[in-house]
């Protein structure tokens, strides 16, 4: 009953965000900010999960100007958890088809997000080129998950240089976010689902856009990021599910070790 009566309150939650939303961006539409207090209030939504929501910003980050942020992607709930993060001046990248979906998607689009045809190679390419130019001209923070997809318990997933690259073109710095795990951690039924910890990390400054050094720098990042989700997923009590390559790992050392 409990799980009934928090995703009709969710729902209405969001509906009624996202209508606020727009109509308050119809006074200052794509305003640098919008998307940071539109995502604060979505982050409230997070006490209706029974989930309480640690943010950790260190020093290095604060007032830090125009940034790429990158955090790791796990479920739906990403809405209402992640979102208590966003920082002012900052947007996110999302799928065009994302401003069909009713209420959500018109405010999504009139917060100023930037929508992308990921179906569309060519444009994706000049999205970076877009988005780059916007962070430089605006002043804006873009926030991107590298993994590209949502994880669902596979740990965290391969890095695509999209981000990377990005900041390389619009000479800013990448600061990665870490979030606890939460993945069947939640369940709607439970009054108390303990609590999450969303840790920034100290900003990393790129040198030139060499794809081999981009690449390289996107897979150290993925592990200090694993690393320090590991690490948060522990103090909350919640094991992080073992990434994709330490299953496989696990699954020959076992192989040879039955042999």
């Amino acid at each position: 009953m409990l799980a009934v009566i928090r995703v009709i309150l969710m729902t209405i939650a969001l509906v009624f965000i996202s209508i606020f939303s727009c109509f308050y961006c119809l006074i200052r539409p794509f305003h640098r900010d919008n998307v940071h207090h539109t995502a604060k209030y979505m982050g409230k939504v997070s006490k209706i999960l029974g989930l309480d929501i640690e943010i950790r910003l260190p020093e290095s980050v604060k007032n830090i100007g125009p940034v790429v942020y990158i955090c790791n992607h796990q479920n739906s709930y990403d809405i209402f958890t992640v979102s208590s993060a966003v920082q002012p001046g900052t947007v996110s990248v999302g799928k065009k088809s994302l401003k069909w979906i009713p209420f959500f998607g018109q405010m999504y689009w009139l917060t100023g997000n930037i929508l992308i045809d990921r179906k569309n190679k060519n444009k994706a390419m000049n999205t970076i080129d877009l988005t780059a130019k916007k962070i430089r001209e605006k002043k804006l923070s873009v926030w991107l998950f590298p993994e590209g997809t949502r994880s669902y318990g596979r740990g965290l997933l391969s890095f695509k240089t999209g981000a990377f690259r990005t900041a390389a073109k619009a000479e800013v710095p990448i600061v990665p976010i870490c979030a606890s795990n939460t993945h069947k951690t939640i369940d709607l039924n439970r009054w108390d689902n303990g609590k999450m910890i969303i840790e920034f990390l100290d900003p990393i400054y790129l040198s030139g856009e060499d794809k081999e050094k981009i690449r390289a720098l996107a897979n150290t990042t993925r592990k200090a990021m694993l690393s320090k989700i590991i690490a948060l997923s522990a103090e909350t009590g919640r094991e992080l599910p073992l990434p994709e390559e330490k299953r496989s790992q696990d699954k020959s050392k076992s192989e040879i070790k039955n042999d």
